[in-house]
């Protein structure tokens, strides 16, 4: 089993800057990919941003040259840089671990809130 755990929400000002990390442990043979998802209220949960294996990066368009993605590969751990942040950045974000193409684990969520 894998558990995901997410940290670093909270509230901030329109322009500011948070910075959300996920630590994966338990049984991990290997990590496909680590990425984030969001979930804003009545909304489906969309990609924000990936990261693979072997160091491709996907990046919603929305958040393109606003956040960055990084990946310290011997803790097991993503972090999600946000800078700029914009009211339509508020959701709840999801961890997601993939150890295969078709395997995930997804973490509790963490909420970020963009609001003066």
């Amino acid at each position: 089993q894998v558990q995901v755990v997410e940290s670093g929400g909270g509230l901030v000002q329109p322009g500011g800057s948070l910075r959300l990390s996920c630590a994966a442990s338990g049984s991990i043979f290997s990590i496909y990919a680590m990425g984030w998802y969001r979930q804003a209220p009545g909304a489906q949960r969309e990609l924000v941003a990936e990261l693979t294996s072997g160091g491709s990066r996907n990046y919603a368009d929305s958040v393109k040259d606003r956040f960055t993605i990084s990946r310290d590969n011997a803790k097991n751990t993503v972090h999600l840089q946000m800078n700029s942040l914009k009211a339509e950045d508020t959701a709840v974000y999801y961890c997601r671990v993939r150890t295969g193409p078709t395997i995930n684990y997804w973490g509790q969520g963490t909420q970020v809130t963009v609001s003066s």
